[in-house]
């Protein structure tokens, strides 16, 4: 019956796979959605069995269900040319199709009771961007026990730190891999070249479209770039006697949390490096460009942790530091349950020296920027702590399909990000006064990392 849509070879191959578990990653825009719900409309009508189809989100399941309604009604007019009326009474509703026999497709937004709520062959669906992917594949296998239940997983990577990336290895599956390039070889009328120039990253075009799992695709700081961070003569523990020297530059960085999240309070210290050597001048040379601030260092003076303590306790220790004649500016995340704090401190210091910090989608992102910009120049210095490591180490990077980009804590990895945000907000807190009395990053184009890890 796939004869009567029209199939690139690839896709044929897909659809007439008889595995029984199948594990296929395929690259953006080469047909997965369109190809993996046509193979379950074609299995449910020869199986007689239902067909859950488990999407990212509700936006997803909608659209999977709008390629299934497409099959059905190529299909249907298919038998009705041929003089036949299987078709008869098919019902084509929000969510689901109810085909002959009684045979229904769902197509449903991916969670573990959705998965526990019904039974019959399962097609997981971008699996690799499933929020709990875990909690659905324990949930899943049972749905599959009763009348040797079928189950396609099709995706584009996401990273190493996901089922889907482990899946890759497990030999109960048919496992296929296509490319954009592949597709293109096989017939697939996209113009690669220009797809590559437009999308103007190498790492989401790796990943996207090369299908390559790169361990730090979503791991913003790769390790070895926190390790040139760390100095093993420094401590978490707050250097209370510098914090006495008025002439110390000191700036600190608070991310408010109070039952879920810990409060994090990051206190850097503002220096320069030491003039270098030079050599005698040589005309013939020309010295390196050097960028303004490239000499300023920060280096940790103190990190608190505050877990599941009051507003009040809290405001109290942020009060100790701002008493000190060496803090400059303090930054607090005034988002949400931390707005009252900032307000208080606020009004008790000025804005200025306590001053609230609203995230958006765009601050995080030019904090979370700049952060990785200083590192790679140097000029951060941290503790040697591994809660420090997993925390920073837990921020992903992530890209929407619209192209947006967003920065989050991958808590799987053990990382909730409270230190990191704390450590952004304290630099953050630095940048009105970085020697010339221009913000060190310039925000009127794209962020330029340097050639560490994937970036």
């Amino acid at each position: 019956m796939s004869s009567a849509i029209n199939l690139l070879p690839y896709q044929k191959t897909a659809v007439e796979n008889p595995a029984r578990f199948t594990w296929n990653c395929w690259a953006r825009q080469t047909g997965k959605s369109f190809t993996f719900s046509l193979r379950r409309v074609l299995r449910g009508l020869a199986r007689r069995r239902d067909q859950i189809i488990l999407s990212a989100g509700e936006r997803q399941s909608r659209e999977v269900m709008q390629k299934v309604r497409m099959h059905c009604h190529a299909l249907a007019a298919a038998m009705t040319l041929r003089g036949c009326d299987d078709f008869a009474g098919m019902k084509l509703r929000h969510l689901e199709a109810i085909l002959p026999g009684g045979v229904r497709i769902l197509a449903l937004p991916a969670n573990p009771m959705t998965t526990r709520g019904f039974s019959g062959d399962v097609l997981l669906d971008e699996f690799a961007m499933h929020a709990d992917d875990r909690a659905i594949w324990a949930a899943l296998f049972p749905t599959l026990l009763r009348g040797d239940g079928e189950l396609d997983i099709a995706s584009t990577p996401r990273g190493r730190r996901n089922l889907f990336h482990r899946l890759a290895s497990n030999d109960t599956f048919a496992h296929t891999t296509l490319t954009l390039a592949d597709a293109v070889a096989a017939g697939l009328d996209v113009d690669a070249g220009a797809m590559r120039s437009a999308i103007g990253d190498d790492l989401a075009w790796r990943q996207e479209f090369c299908c390559e799992f790169i361990d730090e695709a979503t791991a913003f700081l790769p390790l070895d770039l926190i390790a040139r961070c760390q100095d093993g003569r420094l401590t978490t523990a707050v250097d209370w006697p510098r914090l006495g020297r008025r002439e110390a530059n000191l700036y600190i960085g608070v991310d408010i949390g109070r039952y879920r999240d810990v409060t994090a309070i990051w206190i850097w210290e503002r220096s320069r490096r030491p003039p270098p050597v030079t050599a005698p001048a040589d005309s013939s040379t020309e010295a390196p460009s050097r960028r303004i601030d490239d000499d300023i260092l920060f280096t940790t003076r103190g990190l608190i942790v505050l877990a599941a303590a009051p507003f009040a306790e809290q405001e109290t220790v942020l009060a100790g530091l701002l008493e000190s004649p060496a803090v400059r500016r303090c930054c607090l995340d005034a988002s949400g349950m931390g707005l009252q704090l900032a307000e208080r401190l606020a009004s008790r210091y000025g804005d200025h020296r306590a001053h609230g910090v609203t995230f958006t989608a765009a601050l995080k992102s030019e904090l979370a920027v700049w952060l990785r910009v200083r590192a790679e120049r140097g000029q951060l210095h941290i503790p040697v702590d591994e809660t420090i490591v997993a925390d920073w180490h837990s921020i992903t990077r992530l890209t929407s399909h619209g192209g947006h980009v967003r920065y989050d804590a991958d808590r799987a990895s053990g990382g909730h990000g409270d230190r990191f945000w704390a450590a952004a907000l304290g630099l953050y807190a630095a940048r009105d006064d970085v020697g010339d009395g221009r913000p060190g990053l310039l925000t009127g184009g794209p962020a330029a990392f340097g050639r560490s890890g994937v970036w």
